[in-house]
């Protein structure tokens, strides 16, 4: 058939081949009949295959991709091509237009529309547990060529030929998220089912997958979900997201172990932090803690939660805890009359703060090293004269950005130039106009140009490549030493610290000059 346009350019063609079962019947007794007869008339047969030769063209050949790329549909297709991706997030639909082929220009959105659907479906997956199943419908070949798990389940050696499998061990929204990546080439990630997604790419052998499931987990790692991470990235072995876990507990030590999360790890992991040394956390908090994670583990193991089950699923990991390094208060206040600890292990402890030859203990006695705060000086001079720098309720502030992700722990501010002073100081980080953290406190300045460091409560994660707002009011001495010779980029270790001013500025600090010298940070 050829497809001419009205001056007979352009022409197309199609091409039919036709074979008729009785000719080919025919033609396989007559072959039989005459054996080996060179007799081209008696045994010519009616062809049977018509083909039309194509005329040439100019033209190159163009893939559909080259065509279309990224292309939508037209807009007389586009409430068609919307309802067929609505049908995807639902099971069981079938595309009912005859021509569905024709919406989608490449073969990655024709590829996409078999997503979750029933359409040439030749397996299917009862996915959850029991009681949380959901049968999913699937194709072996998109299947095997999205994972070696697929295709050795399918094509290989020992493949069963199953129309239904069963996978109790992997959720139903997880196991989607991998089929949407193995169908659509799109990765669709949320925060309460990556855990689960990254279990079925790790067991599928999807590794693209698995890879973008750790990369979410590290840009959304945050005190809150550290333990909890640390505790799965050890089963999926992940080094990289352990060590980003290890990262956040030692900087926030103390939110981590107050999160809710913490009490969800495992006893294996509970061991590992409580053996860590550059944990940055008091002791009677790491012990408060670990009561905590005991009485939720005593409820995991359907016990009472009594002192004595509590020591009990503790086991071992109590003599983790660095008792004798706490706090003389808090040991007396907390610890001594928790119930915890024996008569016989509270006396000695007691004595171990006191006496002078001390008894022997189980109990780590000795500190931990925590962590060694860094400090980036933006100035490379400073000085004072009677005229500045002046405090009257207003604001000094400057915005930074870091290469790496860090956690600023405090600021570092000049004092007094006219003798020894003590301020009251405000102290606020912000991104985009959220608070991050603040923390009202006094410090004392000895007169000198040196500076005095003012902490946050807890310190506060700072991602690479944003800008943050470091503000301080301070409240003293009017006279005051002041930065020079300021910096709009510092090297610190292997952090790089940009600065620019920031509006939020009322009292001169700037890039060039002023308040706020240091940055306290740990990397």
């Amino acid at each position: 058939i050829l497809m001419v346009d009205e001056k007979g350019k352009n022409m197309k063609c199609l091409t039919f081949f036709l074979m008729l079962p009785e000719t080919v019947k025919n033609r396989s007794k007559k072959s039989s009949k005459k054996g080996n007869s060179s007799s081209s008339s008696n045994g010519k047969l009616p062809p049977v295959c018509y083909e039309i030769i194509t005329l040439k063209t100019k033209k190159k050949k163009k893939m559909a991709a080259d065509i279309f790329p990224r292309k939508k549909p037209a807009n007389t297709n586009t409430t068609a091509v919307q309802q067929y991706h609505q049908q995807n997030l639902n099971n069981n639909n079938t595309i009912p237009a005859p021509n569905w082929q024709g919406l989608y220009p490449t073969i990655r959105e024709r590829n996409a529309v078999m997503f979750n659907n029933d359409l040439m479906a030749d397996v299917h997956f009862v996915v959850g547990p029991p009681g949380g199943t959901q049968r999913l419908p699937g194709h072996k070949y998109v299947l095997a060529v999205g994972s070696s798990v697929f295709h050795a389940m399918f094509y290989g050696e020992l493949a069963e030929d199953k129309d239904e499998i069963r996978i109790p061990d992997v959720e139903p929204a997880a196991f989607l998220a991998m089929l949407k990546y193995i169908y659509c080439d799109e990765i669709d990630l949320a925060a309460d089912t990556v855990l689960a997604t990254l279990y079925a790419a790790k067991k599928y052998i999807v590794p693209h997958l698995a890879r973008a499931c750790v990369n979410f987990l590290e840009t959304s790692l945050s005190a809150k979900n550290a333990c909890v991470l640390l505790s799965q990235s050890c089963l999926f072995e992940e080094p990289d997201l352990t060590q980003r876990c290890w990262e956040v507990i030692d900087a926030q030590a103390e939110l981590a172990l107050k999160s809710e999360g913490f009490c969800d790890i495992d006893f294996q992991t509970l061991e590992s932090i409580l053996r860590r040394e550059t944990l940055n956390a008091k002791e009677i908090v790491v012990f408060e803690a670990a009561l905590n994670w005991a009485e939720v583990e005593c409820q995991r193991q359907e016990l009472t939660a009594t002192i004595e089950n509590k020591r009990k699923v503790l086991g071992k990991a109590l003599y983790l805890i660095r008792i004798p390094t706490m706090a003389l208060d808090d040991f007396a206040n907390g610890a001594a009359q928790s119930g915890i600890l024996t008569l016989n292990e509270t006396n000695d402890i007691f004595l171990w703060y006191t006496a002078a030859k001390k008894p022997e203990l189980q109990f780590v006695s000795k500190p931990r090293k925590g962590l060694v705060p860094q400090r980036c000086h933006r100035f490379q001079s400073c000085a004072y004269r009677s005229n500045q720098w002046r405090y009257r309720g207003r604001c000094d502030s400057i915005q930074f950005a870091v290469d790496k992700r860090v956690f600023i722990a405090g600021f570092g501010l000049y004092g007094s130039s006219c003798g020894s002073a003590e301020y009251s100081a405000k102290i606020e980080l912000k991104r985009q106009g959220v608070i991050l953290g603040q923390n009202l406190s006094k410090y004392f300045s000895d007169g000198s140009s040196n500076t005095f460091p003012v902490w946050f409560e807890y310190p506060v994660q700072i991602e690479p490549d944003t800008f943050y707002t470091a503000s301080v009011i301070l409240d003293g001495n009017e006279l005051s030493y002041f930065g020079q010779e300021g910096m709009t980029e510092v090297q610190c270790g292997k952090v790089t610290v940009q600065f620019q001013c920031s509006s939020d500025s009322t009292n001169g600090t700037g890039v060039q000059g002023g308040q706020i010298p240091e940055l306290i940070f740990y990397a």
